[in-house]
């Protein structure tokens, strides 16, 4: 071995070494335990950052220390490659959306590489493939056959100026986040999967995920956000139309002295139609249509609604009821109508007070008396029922299966349940996605591709509309077809394409038999190597991304695909890389390369001036708090920066970025190297010693003692909780006793085979992380077999097992 520690030169070597002996590749093997090890896959923006790094280190330090253990691992990596990025990139370098995503995944392919994971490259996917792309449509029509899929006007966020539909989270402050224009709501066709159907399903397994946090299960639950309650018709007074309400405060119906429509509701329109309010109502949709009334917005605006004309019936009470469009009414929850009970609900209690409506109570508290007309809040407490007929001197909790028992009996509303989920809106009025594969015939309606006919293709030489716009619709060699139904030649092809959560939902399981051609995959491999036994991604995707995924594989196992119906055994969601910011008082935001440092004071290389050093925050290229991984890469070695980032912080935790850490983890390898370096002459042909403690003396049995401390504790941390950075530090004790043996003494043939032993360990233990690092030295060491073919270290019970558990610094 050299005597310095060049990591440049050891890294190429073993990435080579790995490339061409095809070490990563991997088959079913019914004879091993399996395991799936998955990362979620990056959208290929053109460089990877330090999330990624971070989040794939994780990944395969599991995956080769479960190789190690005898496991045979599937460990995989592809590209979630359709969708707006890459449109918005096309437009800003006036290039094409397909040339900009394929050169991107070949630079990025090379980063992770350059990296050290053990991908089966052979496995590779990418999504926005004919190949790939084609099960998805292939789905979508076995789906559409089952009744999974189906197609209806439905409000969506629209952007005039780029001429698209936006997702809520594309919506900042009502402005389109691409061109900052308002947005709009627009009625539009779009389709839609039924995940509805599936939502009680995917509740009561949410405490069948043992593997999960309880944060992501709990998010989950509240996004189903299952309710229990009762839906009730109010007629609407002098017509045939009647308005029903989801609540779970039936007890409260007596009360009830004004209805709400959300905007968007079918009935605000028709109902205010010559009326002396129609007029009103059309201008307060129109300006609602403007708003971002987004669950998540809705506190920030004032309440207000708009008098539609007309009045229903309390159907218990009798009471004629005025009906308002109110913008707090939501299409999204319920029914898209409120049965507004002002006395009970602060916000029907504001809107009352707002617009001089009528207050009744009906829940008298137990310990004091109210009065309607001098109330100042709404009481929400629990009390016994008053002005509510056949019910009063109920307790109001009591009464609530009472009056839905009650409503069922008179047919004018019943028990029911109502989630918060709504069905999967999959349609974008977009490029760069996955086509939807139905046929519109004037004849026939619509028609789904005949199976024969997949893939259809994405044009990929289309060039964009202005602004961003899909040329879809515009290209006849596109939409122009044949109908497969009748035969017309007046047919047209769907010109929407998928959500690419679409795409993300199944991936997983085409990784499985990324190759096959005769199906959407090969459902014996799927069965031996699915469910996924870890899957690994930050906690920004605990919501859609988990619960699309669960709910596809729902959909195939239905369709008698598969036979699980979770995908992921184990969930991690590891923490963010965050960094200070720094700026300028001249310059803004700066990069950490613009930075200068000159004794006690940092400066500005662009101008001189002092800079001021903020709070930390998550790496943002915005706040250019990031560091770029190739720097990295070039000044200290992939290993030292796997190294860094799993022992900064445990991989739940946020990783706070510090140069002295990475220099610190740095030193620390060479210190390694220079102890192997050292002693390679005694013991690179000698045997580790593998006997009793009992046989050994003083320091030397001191160490041997530590070494089996040491498997032991590093064994335990990351197989139990994956808390790599105290396993780092359990080792970096055993190499300080190392350095306590003195070298300059004889070495004996006992003591030659316990520093055997103990350089074999640590390099054994920490293979997983600093990979080329511990091939170099293996191979040093005199061993023919690859590190990664090699067993897991194994401890002596007969030994002292306890640590201290104090967390080392580099």
């Amino acid at each position: 071995m050299a005597e310095k520690y060049d990591p440049n030169a050891v890294e190429s070597k073993w990435q080579a070494f790995w490339e061409k002996s095809k070490l990563f590749k991997v088959k079913e093997d019914p004879e091993k335990e399996k395991y799936y090890l998955l990362e979620m896959f990056p959208y290929p923006s053109g460089k990877i950052h330090m999330g990624h790094v971070r989040n794939y280190t994780i990944g395969d330090v599991i995956a080769r220390y479960k190789r190690m253990r005898g496991f045979n691992v599937l460990h995989p990596m592809g590209w979630d490659a359709f969708g707006m990025p890459a449109e918005n990139a096309a437009i800003a370098n006036k290039t094409h959306p397909a040339g900009w995503t394929y050169e991107n995944i070949d630079t990025m392919r090379l980063q992770l590489k350059r990296l050290g994971f053990s991908y089966d490259w052979e496995r590779e996917i990418a999504t926005c493939t004919p190949e790939y792309y084609r099960w998805e449509q292939w789905l979508f029509v076995k789906m559409y056959e089952k009744g999974m899929a189906y197609r209806k006007e439905s409000f969506v966020n629209w952007c005039d100026n780029c001429q698209t539909v936006l997702a809520n989270e594309q919506v900042e402050s009502g402005m389109c986040w691409r061109c900052s224009s308002q947005v709009r709501q627009k009625k539009l066709w779009q389709w839609f999967f039924r995940i509805t159907d599936y939502a009680e399903d995917l509740l009561v397994y949410c405490d069948k995920l043992p593997g999960w946090p309880e944060k992501v299960t709990t998010m989950q639950k509240n996004w189903i956000g299952k309710s229990i309650g009762a839906e009730i018709r109010f007629p609407v007074d002098n017509s045939k139309e009647s308005i029903a309400v989801f609540t779970t405060r039936q007890d409260t119906v007596f009360g009830a002295t004004f209805m709400c429509l959300a905007p968007e509701h079918p009935l605000v329109i028709s109902l205010s139609k010559g009326t002396p309010r129609e007029k009103d109502v059309l201008e307060f949709v129109e300006r609602m249509s403007g708003q971002d009334r987004s669950s998540r917005t809705l506190e920030n605006y004032e309440k207000e609604g708009v008098f539609t004309g007309m009045y229903c019936i309390n159907p218990l009470s009798g009471r004629r009821m005025p009906i308002y469009t109110a913008n707090f009414a939501l299409m999204e929850y319920g029914t898209g109508a409120v049965m507004s009970v002002p006395a009970h609900d602060q916000r029907d209690f504001d809107f009352a007070q707002k617009y001089g409506l009528d207050k009744v109570l009906v829940v008298k508290p137990y310990d004091k008396e109210l009065d309607s007309n001098s109330m100042t809040e709404a009481y929400t407490g629990e009390g016994v029922l008053v002005n509510s007929g056949r019910f009063d001197g109920l307790e109001n909790r009591k009464a609530l299966d009472e009056i839905a028992e009650y409503l069922e009996e008179k047919n004018i509303g019943k028990k029911t349940v109502s989630f918060r989920l709504r069905d999967w809106g999959i349609s974008r009025q977009r490029y760069w996605g996955t086509p939807i594969p139905m046929i519109h015939c004037k004849k026939c309606g619509m028609v789904p591709v005949p199976e024969k006919d997949l893939p259809v293709i994405l044009p990929e030489d289309a060039a964009l509309l202005e602004g961003g716009g899909s040329p879809l619709s515009t290209l006849d060699s596109f939409t122009r077809t044949v109908c497969p139904k009748c035969g017309s030649a007046d047919a047209k092809r769907d010109t929407d394409t998928m959500d690419t959560f679409v795409e993300s939902s199944w991936y997983f399981m085409r990784y499985c038999s990324p190759h096959f051609e005769d199906g959407i995959f090969d459902k014996n491999k799927v069965n031996y190597w699915m469910p996924v036994d870890q899957y690994i991604g930050g906690v920004e995707h605990a919501i859609l991304h988990l619960l699309y995924s669960r709910y596809f594989t729902r959909v195939l196992k239905d369709l008698g695909l598969v036979e699980f119906k979770e995908p992921f055994d184990r969930l991690l969601t590891q923490g963010m890389v965050c960094k200070e910011i720094v700026t300028c008082p001249r310059h803004g935001f700066l990069f950490p390369e613009e930075v200068e440092e000159t004794g006690a004071d940092s400066v500005c290389k662009k101008c001189g001036s002092q800079v001021v050093v903020g709070r930390v925050e998550k790496m943002s290229k915005s706040k250019k708090n990031v560091i770029d991984p190739n720097i990295l890469l070039e000044q200290y070695g992939a290993d030292t920066t796997r190294l860094f980032c799993l022992f900064a912080a445990p991989p739940e935790k946020s990783l706070e970025w510090s140069d002295q850490g990475v220099e610190g983890g740095y030193r620390f390898l060479n210190r390694i190297w220079r102890f192997t370096w050292s002693c390679m002459d005694s013991i690179k042909d000698v045997e580790p010693f593998e006997g009793s403690p009992g046989e050994l003396e003083g320091n030397v049995r001191e160490l041997y003692v530590k070494i089996h401390q040491t498997i032991k504790k590093v064994s335990s941390d990351i197989e139990e909780r994956f808390h790599f950075n105290t396993a780092i530090s359990a080792v970096m004790e055993l190499v300080n006793a190392m350095y306590a043996i003195d070298l300059k003494e004889k070495i004996d043939p006992a003591k030659a085979g316990v520093l055997k032993f103990a350089v074999q360990s640590v390099v054994l233990l920490l293979s997983p992380i600093v990979p080329h690092f511990a091939e170099e030295l293996w191979k040093a060491l005199g061993n023919e077999t690859g590190i990664l073919l090699t067993s897991w270290p194994s401890y002596r019970e007969d030994a002292p097992v306890k640590m201290h558990s104090n967390l080392m610094t580099f």
